[in-house]
């Protein structure tokens, strides 16, 4: 669609393939000012590729950049940088060892020589936290923080070096709705002072709400532009994954068994040697999925990491159908039979210099379902690892392919297709579909709602109550460390479920 104004940035005939995989192909995308444009499509689309070649990551295989009117040739993110040019990325790029301030104002101009001005930096720091309502400890160690606080310290990383083209790709994948809305706000100031933002994400409501154009892609190659007011989240669903996506899902009544996870008086402490799980009771029976609902940062990452066998508690007990979990032993869960999706897939979930292969097989490599004399059957591997692929429609370039050229939603389905494929007792699934298209999303929670009829008792740990209330038999809510209050979902109402959120008692 013509607009007479010039745009702030002009990707024309952009094309980029990595082996034999075109991720983008004759792309022309526009940018213009004091917009927010949407950037829309399935996982593996094409759209974090095409913002990281704005971004100077990679350089594009053909095509021309015009950043406001010059054209420009992006070699390096500093590039970008040095033309106004930020991106806050999916996967974060924060240094754990360091502090939150010295991650932020590290590699700005002000900062050219031996030393860090940790003193004026701290100033300005404080600054943009108080005008943009982004609250997080200036000296506190990455490592030690939530990942909801991580992703706040991206954007403050972005505003920091005071860009007027800012680039987010997925930023509330891990924010709970009030630091969502938070964002948006900070989102129309900057739009209000003649910044642009593109902005990445799945969740079709926000896009709805937060943007003026939509620009939708669809392997590789834009398939439609809309203004948001000529739109609507189904029309927007059907493009992205070139089909009619079920608006609701279709969950079969079934009666919940006996107890198969059960959690007893379960203390654990966080990175910072405070109480961060309290006292914690919970028991998820056969064929039920139970939604832990709350905020990031309140214990959810360190009940999943004491379910992984990752972190030692202070005192409780966790049983698998009867028998207790070995803690501090992730040998133990796979025993039991526990499919373990943990939130951070990169970090925690996968090994990134592996293939996808050695990735699918990594938890019964040792099994005797893929030796034969001794040794490994790899016929059979790659008939097992080829039927994982097809099944998860993971898109790769082959079983061979090393993990970490595959797109975010790309890496969830190899990590859910492994957890699934051993036929888990139990599933702790922790925020199973964050940074999900539309279909891949439907895609996974058909897959768990599967694991339900099958038998498997499903922990859900998710930030995204609309999640929780479709997929939960039984929601209960985390706060502090404490369990707030557990009700069926038919008796839940979201108001209730917010009110725990927050701390609020009955």
């Amino acid at each position: 669609m013509a607009r007479e104004e010039q745009p702030v940035v002009s990707m024309r005939a952009i094309t980029k393939q990595f082996l034999n995989v075109a991720a983008n192909k004759d792309i022309s995308f526009d940018l213009f000012p004091a917009e927010i444009c949407a950037l829309l499509g399935e996982n593996g689309a094409g759209k974090t590729t095409l913002m990281n070649i704005l971004f100077g990551y990679y350089t594009c295989d053909s095509g021309d950049i015009f950043i406001k009117g010059e054209k420009v040739n992006l070699s390096c993110p500093k590039d970008a940088i040095s033309r106004g040019v930020g991106m806050i990325h999916q996967h974060f790029t924060l240094v754990p060892s360091q502090t939150v301030l010295e991650n932020i104002i590290v590699g700005t101009e002000k900062d050219k020589g031996l030393f860090l001005d940790l003193k004026s930096g701290r100033k300005r720091l404080l600054a943009l936290q108080k005008r943009f309502g982004l609250q997080v400890d200036p000296d506190a160690k990455v490592w030690t923080l939530s990942v909801g606080e991580q992703q706040k310290v991206e954007i403050l990383k972005a505003l920091y070096r005071d860009v007027d083209i800012l680039i987010m790709d997925e930023p509330t994948a891990v924010l709970a709705p009030s630091e969502t809305v938070e964002l948006f706000e900070t989102l129309k100031t900057l739009v209000q002072e003649g910044r642009s933002v593109v902005f990445i994400s799945h969740k079709l409501y926000e896009v709805m709400e937060i943007s003026d154009r939509i620009v939708v892609l669809r392997g590789g190659e834009v398939v439609a532009e809309r203004m948001t007011r000529d739109t609507n989240k189904r029309e927007l669903a059907n493009l992205m994954v070139g089909r009619d996506v079920l608006e609701r899902i279709e969950k079969k009544s079934v009666t919940p068994g006996r107890p198969v996870l059960e959690i007893e008086n379960l203390e654990a402490l966080n990175d910072k040697r405070l109480l961060a799980l309290k006292g914690v009771n919970l028991a998820v029976r056969r064929n039920e999925i139970m939604g832990l609902a709350g905020i990031s940062g309140n214990g959810q990452k360190e009940l999943a990491e004491v379910l992984f066998g990752m972190r030692n508690p202070v005192r409780g007990i966790v049983k698998v159908n009867g028998t207790p979990l070995r803690f501090g032993s992730p040998t133990s869960p796979i025993q039991l039979q526990m499919g373990r999706i943990p939130e951070d897939r990169i970090e925690t979930g996968l090994l990134m210099d592996l293939s996808v292969e050695e990735n699918l097989i990594l938890e019964k490599h040792r099994s005797r379902e893929f030796h034969a004399w001794g040794v490994m059957d790899f016929a059979n591997i790659h008939r097992f690892t080829d039927g994982l692929i097809g099944a998860y429609r993971i898109k790769t370039a082959g079983r061979d392919a090393v993990t970490k050229s595959l797109s975010g939603g790309n890496l969830q389905k190899v990590m859910l297709a492994r957890e699934l494929a051993g036929k888990p007792a139990v599933v702790v699934a922790s925020q199973p579909t964050r940074g999900l298209d539309v279909g891949a999303m439907e895609f996974i929670h058909q897959r768990l709602l599967q694991e339900r009829e099958s038998g498997a008792a499903i922990l859900l740990l998710s930030e995204d109550l609309d999640e929780v209330f479709a997929l939960s038999d039984r929601i209960a809510v985390l706060y502090e460390g404490e369990i707030m209050g557990e009700v069926a979902v038919e008796g839940a109402s979201r108001e209730q479920i917010g009110l725990w959120m927050s701390g609020v008692r009955p």
